[in-house]
């Protein structure tokens, strides 16, 4: 099975309703596939409520899944 890159700008793109950091946690957490997949943080969220540690925060959510 092969990994699987998911850019952190194209889950901003496919979700243009996204206005905070919150709402991108959920976008994130939401994913889930069969196939192995990787987080790849190309860019930094531009939200004004993004906290430092925002790479932790979504890495932790991403791999928690839709639990």
């Amino acid at each position: 099975m092969e990994a699987i890159e998911v850019k952190l700008s194209d889950i901003i793109i496919q979700h243009p309703g996204i206005n905070s950091f919150p709402e991108l946690m959920d976008a994130v957490r939401k994913m889930s596939s069969d196939d192995m997949l990787y987080l790849v943080f190309d860019v930094k969220p531009d939200y004004r409520d993004t906290p430092r540690n925002w790479e932790w925060k979504l890495e932790s959510v991403f791999g928690q899944g839709d639990k």
